[in-house]
């Protein structure tokens, strides 16, 4: 049953997440073989092709599913549900091509911008609905303020005819090696040679077959190590103009004004948590191949239980909120939300599988079994960027205390 079976979705909400029941099941068959050999999941990129789904947040206009940002959340959620480190890449992918179609509609651009814009996202759109296009989306750098547009990107780009010259390094790069295209994010360099701005940054598609573009180094973690998030090296990388993925300066308006994109790693680790719960009952009622669980649990595993529900649904509460308040220029209180819910629903992921484990008892920490997987994988999401649990907080602390432009 879907996680979402007894939620208030739209028709065409529940249509995404039917298309991700019928192939998810093969996912989470594949999962623990994936972890363990830190293995891209090629096979899932090509089931989930076949289904459409990386068309799923392309525009209906254009030839996709048309999926906007809270029906993107569903069905993410739902495949989260199945293999998280799938859900984490898919992300990654599916982001370049929301932030490029609902997103972009919403920022303020010149009609020369709108127009060029148009052009480069089809041009984008097609390459993955025509000719097999995965898009990585790698954003960390040593400066950790640059995602969330608080300080320029370290990666720059060049102006030379027809496109720009990009050079930089990017850490911890989904689907390295796997991405046809790179989303990269680099802040433009000023003719006159002066200080980089962050308004100046720009989004451009990096083909991975790019000359001067090499993946480098080890990928052996704790966990979500299906993602293979290895480094990238773009010493003076050629990217054309027709490679915008956003306008020169349209990211720093989206990241300044629409800050709910930053939430999007977060219907990953809400499937997670329903997952860890889901096993936790069947495991306790004996409905576990394999396991030892008894129906007759004791109170105290009653008690755990019963935990476990209230923080998966403090989480899932917050969640479909802040889908449903995503939008430009949100109010305060959305944008308050917005921290709470992505502090919330990771640190709250990482509860539920502690408390699974604890619950089900040690032989549910075999490997067999999806607890301790789940449990890894829980345990980095706090780490995730722009928004990590304590760049939550810090945000949420100063912008309560502090209006706009507001100073001591």
């Amino acid at each position: 049953m879907s996680m979402w079976a007894e939620h208030d979705l739209t028709e065409r909400q529940r249509e995404l997440v039917g298309i991700v029941n019928e192939i998810g099941p093969a996912f989470r068959d594949r999962a623990e073989e994936n972890d363990r050999e830190a293995k891209f999941p090629h096979q899932n990129y090509r089931e989930m092709r076949d289904a459409g789904l990386l068309a799923l947040c392309i525009p209906s206009q254009y030839g996709g599913l048309g999926a906007d940002y809270e029906s993107y959340f569903y069905a993410a959620s739902e495949l989260g549900r199945y293999d998280a480190a799938t859900a984490l890449t898919f992300n990654m992918h599916s982001c370049s091509m929301l932030w490029s179609g609902p997103l972009a509609d919403d920022i303020p651009m010149t009609d020369d911008q709108r127009r060029e814009h148009e052009a480069n996202r089809a041009a984008m759109y097609d390459l993955v609905l025509n000719h097999e296009a995965i898009f990585a989306q790698p954003f960390s750098e040593p400066n950790t303020q640059a995602a969330s547009g608080k300080a320029p990107f370290g990666t720059t780009a060049r102006r030379v005819g027809g496109g720009y010259r990009v050079t930089g390094k990017k850490h911890f790069a989904s689907l390295a090696g796997a991405a046809t295209h790179y989303a990269v994010l680099c802040t433009e360099e000023t003719s006159e040679g002066g200080e980089l701005d962050a308004r100046d940054t720009i989004m451009l598609a990096v083909p991975g077959n790019a000359e001067g573009f090499e993946v480098v180094g080890d990928w052996d973690t704790l966990g979500m190590r299906p993602t293979v998030s290895k480094s990238l090296d773009i010493n003076d990388v050629f990217v054309p103009d027709a490679h915008q993925i956003m306008p020169r300066g349209v990211y720093f308006q989206a990241a300044t004004n629409w800050p709910h994109m930053f939430l999007t790693l977060s219907p990953s680790y809400m499937g997670l948590a329903q997952a860890a719960y889901d096993f936790t009952v069947a495991f306790l009622r004996g409905e576990v191949p394999g396991a030892k669980g008894s129906k007759r649990a004791s109170p105290m595993k009653q008690y755990a239980v019963a935990e476990m529900r209230i923080k998966l649904e403090q989480a899932r509460a917050l969640f479909v909120q802040s889908a449903r308040e995503a939008r430009y220029e949100p109010s305060k209180g959305a944008r308050l939300r917005a921290y709470v819910a992505g502090y919330t629903i990771m640190e709250h992921a990482n509860d539920v599988c502690r408390l699974a484990i604890r619950t089900c008892g040690g032989s549910s920490i075999m490997k067999k079994f999806p607890l301790e997987r789940f449990y890894r994988d829980s345990r980095c999401g706090s780490l995730m960027l722009p928004w990590s649990a304590e760049a939550c907080l810090e945000r949420l602390g100063r912008e309560s205390l502090y209006e706009k432009g507001e100073r001591d």
